[in-house]
Formats: structure tokens, sequence, C-alpha cells
């Protein structure tokens, strides 16, 4: 019964590309920077070599986000490839930077020595834009020269009704008692 409804584009299917797109790239990333630490490469004694990987590659998986990404989003058949790979290209690392540039600043303003220099930021800035936005774009018009692909069911016409779920199954509350748990544990171990 559910064969028929589970190869459906989602609604948002454009931003459920983007989030799978950058998590490709993080994955990647990880995948890459733990294959080279366990061959060595990456040695705890030399402080900042382990997070400079990390920024070069997460960088340089760009064009496997941009794949990714513009794979799904003509699967889904979306039409507004350009918005889509401009989304990919800045949606998480512009919330990210954003959020690190704030409490930078609170950091300045206590004039500590563990600020990142304003040089630092500005390098972070320019290898966002002059390598990993191109790596992007490279990477979906890759993404969207290759055939969609293809769902191993057809999927129904009409979609099927979906039954109204329990109050204990609406998303406000699951997200509730999906923080609190945690929150709890964690609370409970450290006071």
């Amino acid at each position: 019964l559910v064969h028929g409804d589970v190869f459906r584009a989602p609604t948002n299917a454009g931003l459920l590309a983007v989030y799978v797109g950058t998590g490709a790239q993080v994955l990647g990333m990880a995948a890459v920077t733990m294959v080279f630490a366990l061959l060595g490469f990456l040695s705890p004694a030399n402080r900042g070599g382990l997070m400079t990987a990390m920024l070069l590659l997460y960088v340089f998986m760009g064009a496997l986000a941009g794949y990714v990404a513009a794979r799904l989003y003509k699967t889904f058949g979306g039409t507004a490839w350009r918005a889509n790979t401009i989304k990919t290209a800045t949606m998480f690392p512009g919330i990210v930077g954003i959020v690190f540039f704030v409490l930078n600043l609170f950091i300045w303003g206590q004039k500590s020595s563990g600020a990142v220099p304003f040089g630092t930021l500005f390098a972070l800035l320019l290898m966002w834009f002059c390598i990993s936005v191109p790596l992007v774009f490279i990477g979906s018009y890759f993404g969207y020269k290759q055939p969609p692909i293809e769902a191993p069911t057809r999927t129904n016409q009409i979609p099927r009704v979906v039954p109204e779920q329990p109050w204990y199954m609406s998303a406000p509350f699951c997200t509730l008692v999906g923080g609190i748990l945690p929150f709890g544990a964690v609370f409970i171990e450290l006071f």
C-alpha cells in the first residue's frame, strides 16, 4: 500500500535537496578527515592541523554538495536550478559563519586572546566565495547533466490520506521530548 506514495516529491523539495547536499558535503569531509587521521597524516601534536584539514576538506567537498543537491532536485522535478545551487552554496556556511562572527564579536569585546583575528575571518570568507561557491556550481552543473534518479516503483497519481495522529505524535511534543531527555541526562550528570 505504501509503495505508491514513498517516492512522491515532498512539498519543500528544494530545501530537502539543499540539506541532503550539505549533509553529503559534511559527511565527505568527515570521512576523508578520518581516513587521513587513520593513515597518520594528521598528528595530534600539530595543534590546529586537524581543524585546518577539516576546513579545507569542507571547502573542496563543495563539488560533492552541488552534485548531490542538483541530482536530487532534478529527481524531484525542480526547475529553479540556479536558486537551488545558490542555496546549497550559501545556506549552511552562511548560518554557521554569521553565528561564529557574532560569537567572535563577544570574545573581541572581552579583549580575549582567544578571538579569531579579522584577517583569518577574511581569509575564510575568501575561501568560501572564491573556492567553495564555484565548486558547488561545478558540481551542480555535472549533477544536472545526469538523468534523474528513477524510483523503483510507480508513484500513485492521487496521494493517500494520512490518518489523524494522536496528540503525543505532534511535531511540537516530539521536539520537546526529544530535547528534554538528553538535556535531563546531562543536567543530572553535571549537577
